[in-house]
C-alpha cells in the first residue's frame, strides 16, 4: 500500500516482534507493523510484517487474529465486491517471498495459493475485481492475475520497463489504475486484459492514484509530489503539498475530504476535493502506510505502531 516500495518502508522502519498464532484468537490491538487493510463487510481486515493478519468486527474496538498459513510480510488485501446484502466473504492478500494467500471466510483462515520460484520477488499491492478475479502487483514489473477464484495465476509483463508496480486501484466505472516507480501511471478499461500509459506530469516515483469520481484523479508520491487532473490523466496540475515527504497513504472519505499520509508522521486534508491540501495537528506515532475510514468521525492509521484510531480533521 507504499514508500520507496513496501519491501522498502519494511526495512526502513523499526519492526516489533510479535509472532502470529496459527489459531484465530482474541488479540489487544496490534502494534506490529502493519501495511494495509481493506473493509470485509461490516469487518476491517489488517495485514503487517511475519504473515500478521487481524480483524474487527466492531471498529477496532477489540481484535481477532486469523489463522494465516505464512511468516512472510504481508504489503495487501483486498476482498472482492458483491452486491448486497451478500456477504463479502472472498479476498486476497499479498508480500514478501511473492506469495498469494486467499480467503473464503472473510478473513478469518486463509490457504496459500501461489508462491514465486524466486523468493526475492514482492507483491506489493492487489485488487480483488470479483469473487474469481484478482490482479497483483509488485517489484520489478511483477504482475499476476486470476480468473478461476485463486486455483491458477497468470503471470505476464504488461510494459518494458522492470519499475516497481506500487498501487492498483479502481474507479467508479470499473476502470484500472495503476502507480509506480518512474512516472509509472497505466490504465484499463478492460478489467487488466490490456494496459495503456497516462501521460505522466513526473518522472518519479508514484506510490498512489487515488480515482475520485469519472474524470478526476488524484496521483500522490515521493517528496510531497501531488498531482492532480479532471480529464482521467489526459493534463495535471502540480498540487503544492505543505511538507516534501513522501506521501504512501491516501484516502477519500465518505465527506469527500481528502487525506494524504506518510513518513514524518505527515496527515494532509483536502476540503476542497484535491486543488489545495493543508497540513493537521493530529499527533501520529510513526509514518503511515495505509488508512481507512471509520465509524463515528475516525480513521485507522496503519503503520510501523500498528493500528491507531485517530480522529478526522
Amino acid at each position: 500500500m507504499h514508500w520507496a516500495s513496501r519491501r522498502g518502508l519494511v526495512s526502513a522502519l523499526l519492526a516489533l516482534v510479535l509472532a502470529p498464532s496459527l489459531l484465530a484468537a482474541p488479540a489487544s490491538r496490534p502494534r506490529m507493523l502493519l501495511l494495509d487493510a481493506c473493509r470485509a463487510g461490516p469487518a476491517v481486515v489488517v495485514v503487517g510484517e511475519r504473515g500478521s493478519i487481524f480483524w474487527t468486527e466492531d471498529e477496532a474496538a477489540t481484535w481477532q487474529r486469523a489463522n494465516v498459513p505464512t511468516r512472510a510480510t504481508l504489503t495487501g488485501v483486498s476482498f472482492a465486491p458483491v452486491p448486497p446484502p451478500q456477504p463479502q466473504l472472498t479476498g486476497w492478500a499479498v508480500g514478501h517471498d511473492a506469495v498469494i494467500l486467499g480467503t473464503t471466510d472473510g478473513g478469518r483462515t486463509w490457504q496459500r495459493q501461489f508462491q514465486g520460484e524466486n523468493l526475492q520477488d514482492s507483491f506489493l499491492d492487489v485488487i480483488a475485481l470479483d469473487p474469481r478475479r484478482a490482479i497483483a502487483v509488485g517489484a520489478y514489473g511483477l504482475y499476476v492475475s486470476t480468473a478461476d477464484g485463486g486455483r491458477t495465476w497468470e503471470r505476464r509483463k504488461i510494459r518494458e520497463e522492470d519499475s516497481h508496480l506500487n498501487r492498483i486501484t479502481v474507479g467508479p466505472t470499473g476502470t484500472l489504475y495503476l502507480a509506480g516507480e518512474n512516472g509509472t501511471l497505466l490504465r484499463s478499461a478492460d478489467q487488466g486484459a490490456s494496459w495503456t500509459g497516462i501521460r505522466s506530469p513526473y518522472e518519479g516515483s508514484f506510490y498512489g492514484i487515488m480515482p475520485l469520481d469519472r474524470r478526476t484523479l488524484l496521483a500522490h508520491g515521493l517528496r510531497g509530489h501531488v498531482f492532480r487532473s479532471v480529464d482521467d490523466g489526459a493534463t495535471w496540475q502540480k498540487i503544492d503539498a505543505p511538507q516534501p515527504v513522501l506521501l504512501a497513504a491516501g484516502l477519500q472519505l465518505r465527506s469527500n475530504h481528502l487525506l494524504l499520509a506518510g513518513q514524518a508522521r505527515t496527515l494532509l486534508v483536502s476540503r476542497d476535493y484535491g486543488k489545495s491540501f493543508v497540513a493537521t495537528d493530529r499527533a501520529l506515532p510513526t509514518g503511515i502506510a495505509e488508512l481507512i475510514e471509520l465509524a463515528d468521525n475516525r480513521c485507522l492509521a496503519l503503520g510501523e505502531a500498528g493500528a491507531t484510531i485517530i480522529p478526522l480533521p
